[in-house]
Order: structure tokens, then C-alpha cells, then sequence
């Protein structure tokens, strides 16, 4: 009743818009598509009545006001323990009526001593959003189905058409298609069988949910589209998209007969009434004469301009082509243009290539001049090559001596000696240098600074020699010595980067830094002299292993070279130097042992026991 409710209320929704087919009209070749809404795979359970039948819960039934108030003060407000309605189990209506076979139908069928109990939903009051998200995904993939439907009509065994499968789906829409390509058998039918094909993620095969008859001339219109329709549709509900909108069929309305023809024709036979009179008729008979007449005239007509169109067919012929040679004329004058501009181009790129190719051979015969030279002059290269290993082993054993030479000087001009026999405290020059880490406030801030201001001289001075720049270079200037940290980024200005290597007017921080920065420079020294170096703190220490090392060798000490000069521009022991000398004369002055003439100038020759770090 409920559904035919809703088919009364579809007749007066479709009557503000009415469709364009009349019901003896609707045809299969009408009909485009297919939807199905409200997919419900469980039949609706005819579930007991939990109370009598009786006039109270109609809304006409008589309720006084003092009836309302009572009921309003007795109605308490109470949580709701349960989901579901009392039933009654099927285990239990068995059991009754096998233990009372002859029990009348017209008694209650109440439940008798078995207690029910109702299913209790406290236990989502407090679940967490993650169990309340998973059973709302488990109740909504419980209604999804994989779907589709086939379409069959009578005297036909195959399908008519067969849909695609809609995964996953509560309302599935389908593809259109078109039934005009089965031919007028089809297609001018108005009854088609529908088969709605259902599966579940539960079930291993699909099964048919629904097998509809359906008489295109029963359907309900409910709108030209779905989205002006704001009622609820049943479960199961079958759309049809015919050409000029939606209709549906109710499953629950009684199917009606088609209408007798034969007696709707015989009753329209019996109420005939005249629609025409004769003048009528004889207008029309004439409006046919001069309809035939127009008809004839036109085909005179037609065929008096294919003979004229025929006997001026050899001069169009000619027109057409004259006009199709000029065309063709012009198109060849644009080829011939283009090809001549081809020809032009391949010229110009045939003259680049033949410069390219004299460019080229230009280039081939002077690499095979060089070569032949280079062949030439590589066979005197073995014998140059072997000279060369020799001057270059002689060089460097003469390197090697001059080093030594530099590090017994230095050890002779800055003399470290042990404080006392045993101890790890030094001296240089007779001036005492504790060792980092101790207390440098028990020694004196002057002979402390005055040491440490020759221990930078003398570690500048092996850096020099040794070729080996310094992270941190010292200035010397005896006891007011400094020394640069250019490497730490979390220093601003260059006074900041600058420590010193004396205690008095200085921080404490400062000045242990400072010393700290000088003993990672004599660690750097003795790394590049392949020395181990055994704590950082002794400073005089490694600077005596380092001179140690250095000064280690086998053979006699060499002399030093004489002949080398000393100074060419400025003041050399107050006298005033005029002229300059070049690099290539001092090239070939260090080959000659220095011996060069200047005019204008005095010739300074390197005395071999002279200092030259002065």
C-alpha cells in the first residue's frame, strides 16, 4: 500500500510536467538506458507486532486534553538500551509448536515463558571514533554489490543487449545504448523482460535479483531527470531513461492487461460522427490537382535544364580545363621557384664545403709536419729524460742537504736545551717555556713572552723553508708576538681574530688560545715532516723533534751556496740602488752563481758565511 501510495503521488508529480510519449507510443527503440536505485539484497522480515491493534495510534483518534496532560506527566525520559524490537526466535515458535500441535490459530501468538532479551547498544556509547568508523564501513560495504543487467524479448533465446558490471555500487548507472540496431523486430516492441544480475564481496557467483516484465505502456513518468525528483524511491527501484525522460514500475502494483482492441474498436464504431463536409472534401480534391500539377512542373523543369546542362557540356568541359591547366601552371611556377632557390642554396653549401675541405687539408699537412718533428725530437727524448732523473735526484738530495743545513742553523741560533737532565721543561735562548696546561702564573709574564716570541720566529722561519704554509701565522716581535686565527667564523673583526702570545695587558683566554693556535701550527710541521707528535702542549719539545728530524741525515752538513744576490733595488747597507734587473737576468744570474754585470751599479755577490735570512 505504501508503494501504491507513491505511484498516486508520481501520477500527480508527473502531471505538472507531462511527457512527450504517449503511453501507446513507448517503444524499445525509445528506451537509451538503464539505473537502479536503493539496492537491497536482504528481503524486508515480516517482523511481530510489539503491541495490540487498536485506535490509538491513529491521528484522528480522540484524545482529550486532560488525556494529554496525564500522559505527558507519566512519560519519563529514559536512555534507550536496545536497536532492535522483541521477536520472537525462530528456535522458539518451533518449539511451541511442536510441544502443542492442535493449538488454535485465532490464539495470541505471544511468547510464554521464554524471556527475550533485547540486544544491547551500550557498548558504542564509549567506543573510540576508530571502531564506530569501522562498523559504518563494514554496514555500507554489507549494501555495495558488483551489478549489471541483460535485456531479453520474446521469441528471441540470446540477449538483446547486455550491460557493463558497475563495481561496488548502492546505485548503480548504467551506459546508454541504442536498440534501433536490432532491427524493426525489436525495436517496435513495448514489452522487454529485465534481468538484474547482483554479487557481493561474500558471494562467489552472481544472482538474480530481480526478473521484471515490464510493459513500456504501464510506466510511470516521474520527471525529465532525477535531480527535480525530491520523493524517496523503494528498495529495488528500476529507472527507465526513455527519449523524453524518466519512468519507473512499481514491483508491488498489479500489472494491467493491455485493452481489448477489438471491443474499444467496435465502440468507436457505434459513436462515429461526421467530420467533413462535402465542400471540404472538394477543396481538398483540388489542393491534390494543383499539388500533382506542381509536381509535373517541376519535373519539365528538371529535366529542360539537364538537357541544357547536357548540351553545354563540351564548353564547360573546356572552361574547366583551361581553369585546372592555369592552376596547374601556377603550381608548377611555385615548384620551379622553390627548386631554383634549392639549387642556389646546395651551391652556397657545395662552396662552404670545398673551403671546409682545403681548410682541412691546410690543417692535415701542418699535423703531419709537426708530427714528423715531434717523432724526430722524441728520439732524443730518452737520453733527455735520463738527465733529467739525475738532475732532478740531484736536486733533491741537495734540497734535502740545504734543509739540513737550514735546520742546524736555526737549532744554532735558537738553541732549546732542557731545563735539567730528565725533564721535560725547555729552554730556548736560556729562556724557560713551560708547557701549556701549566700554571704560567707562577713564572715570569716576560721571559714567558720573550720565549714564546722566538719560538714563533723560528716556526715562521721553518715554514718558509719547508714550503709548508702555516693555518695560523705568528708576527714575531720578541715579546709582544701575535698570532691570526683566520679560519673561525664566529669572530667579526680582524682585531678580534688576532691573540697574543704575551700574558701582561692581555686575557687569560686570549693568550691560551694564542699559544693554543702556535702549537697546532708546529703540529702541522711536524705532520708534513712525517714526525709523531706525542702531546700538543709541550711547545719547545716539538719544536726541538722537529729540528731533530729535520737535521738527521747521513754525509757531512753542505755549504752554503755562494754567489747568490742578495738584494738588486732599495738600500742595501745604505746605499741606494738606481737600476733594476730583470727576471730572465736574475734567472741567468742563478745559473752563472750570480755573477752579473749592472751598469750603473755595483755587483753584490752572495758571501757563502754571510746570513741570508737578514
Amino acid at each position: 500500500m505504501m508503494y501504491l501510495s507513491q505511484g498516486l503521488l508520481l501520477d500527480r508529480c508527473a502531471g505538472a510536467v507531462q511527457s512527450w510519449l504517449l503511453p501507446s507510443n513507448r517503444k524499445l527503440r525509445h528506451l537509451q538506458g538503464l539505473s537502479f536505485r536503493n539496492l537491497a539484497l536482504a528481503k524486508p522480515t515480516n517482523l511481530p507486532r510489539g503491541k495490540t491493534i487498536d485506535d490509538e495510534p491513529l491521528p484522528n483518534a480522540l484524545k482529550a486534553p486532560a488525556k494529554a496532560l496525564s500522559q505527558r506527566e507519566n512519560q519519563k525520559l529514559e536512555h534507550s538500551r536496545s536497536s532492535s524490537d522483541l521477536k520472537q526466535t525462530s528456535q522458539a515458535k518451533s518449539a511451541q509448536e511442536s510441544a502443542d500441535p492442535n493449538r488454535s490459530l485465532f490464539e495470541s501468538s505471544r511468547p510464554s515463558g521464554i524471556k527475550l532479551r533485547r540486544r544491547s547498544t551500550l557498548n558504542w556509547m564509549n567506543a573510540s571514533p576508530r571502531i564506530r568508523q569501522q562498523k559504518l564501513e563494514d554496514v555500507i560495504t554489507d549494501r555495495m554489490a558488483d551489478t549489471w543487467f541483460s535485456l531479453h524479448s520474446d521469441g528471441l533465446e540470446e540477449p538483446i543487449y547486455v550491460s557493463e558490471v558497475v563495481e561496488k555500487a548502492m546505485n548503480p548507472s548504467f551506459r546508454f545504448f541504442d536498440l534501433n540496431a536490432y532491427g524493426p523486430f525489436v525495436s517496435r516492441r513495448d514489452e522487454v523482460t529485465v534481468k538484474y544480475w547482483a554479487k557481493t564481496p561474500k558471494m562467489d557467483e552472481y544472482i538474480l535479483l530481480i526478473e521484471l516484465r515490464v510493459n513500456l505502456r504501464l510506466l510511470q513518468f516521474i520527471g525529465k531527470t532525477l535531480e527535480s525528483f525530491h520523493y524517496p524511491l523503494p528498495p529495488n527501484t528500476i529507472l527507465f531513461h526513455l527519449s523524453d525522460g524518466l519512468y519507473t514500475s512499481f514491483t508491488d502494483l498489479p500489472i494491467e492487461e493491455t485493452i481489448n482492441t477489438t471491443a474499444a474498436t467496435k465502440k468507436m464504431s457505434q459513436n462515429l460522427e461526421s467530420t467533413s463536409s462535402f465542400d471540404a472534401l472538394m477543396r481538398l480534391s483540388n489542393l491534390d490537382d494543383c499539388i500533382q500539377d506542381a509536381l509535373s512542373t517541376r519535373q519539365k523543369l528538371t529535366s529542360q535544364i539537364n538537357d541544357i546542362l547536357q548540351a553545354q557540356k563540351v564548353s564547360r568541359d573546356a572552361i574547366n580545363a583551361a581553369s585546372q591547366a592555369e592552376e596547374q601552371l601556377a603550381t608548377t611556377n611555385r615548384s620551379l621557384s622553390a627548386c631554383r632557390r634549392q639549387v642556389k642554396a646546395a651551391q652556397n653549401r657545395r662552396l662552404g664545403m670545398e673551403a671546409s675541405l682545403a681548410s682541412r687539408r691546410a690543417a692535415i699537412a701542418l699535423g703531419l709536419s709537426t708530427q714528423q718533428k715531434a717523432e724526430s725530437r722524441l728520439q732524443s727524448i730518452p737520453a733527455d729524460l735520463s738527465s733529467r732523473k739525475r738532475l732532478r735526484q740531484n736536486t733533491k738530495s741537495d734540497v734535502s742537504g740545504q734543509t739540513r743545513r737550514i735546520g742546524e742553523d736555526l737549532s744554532i741560533i735558537y738553541p732549546i736545551e732542557p731545563l735539567s737532565p730528565g725533564s721535560l721543561s725547555f729552554t730556548i735562548r736560556s729562556l724557560h717555556l713551560p708547557y701549556a696546561g701549566s700554571a704560567f702564573n707562577n713564572h715570569d709574564p716576560s721571559i714567558t713572552a720573550a720565549a714564546l716570541g722566538h719560538t714563533s720566529h723560528a716556526t715562521r722561519l721553518l715554514s718558509y723553508y719547508l714550503s709548508t704554509p702555516l693555518p695560523y701565522p705568528p708576527t714575531p716581535h720578541g715579546s709582544t708576538s701575535t698570532i691570526y686565527d683566520p679560519i673561525s667564523t664566529s669572530m667579526p673583526s680582524e682585531a678580534a681574530r688576532t691573540f697574543p702570545l704575551y700574558q701582561k695587558g692581555a686575557l687569560a683566554y686570549r693568550f691560551d688560545y694564542g699559544v693554543f693556535l702556535l702549537n697546532s701550527d708546529i703540529e702541522l710541521l711536524m705532520i708534513r715532516q712525517g714526525a709523531r707528535m706525542v702531546d700538543l702542549r709541550h711547545t719547545l719539545g716539538n719544536l726541538k723533534y722537529l729540528l731533530t728530524v729535520i737535521t738527521e741525515g747521513e754525509g757531512e752538513l753542505p755549504s752554503r751556496k755562494k754567489g747568490l744576490v742578495k738584494a738588486l733595488n732599495g738600500r742595501v747597507k745604505g746605499e741606494s740602488r738606481d737600476s733594476s734587473v730583470s727576471v730572465k737576468a736574475i734567472e741567468k744570474a742563478s745559473r752563472t752563481n750570480g755573477k752579473i754585470d749592472l751598469s750603473g751599479t755595483r755587483r753584490i755577490l752572495g758571501d757563502g758565511e754571510r746570513d741570508e735570512s737578514a
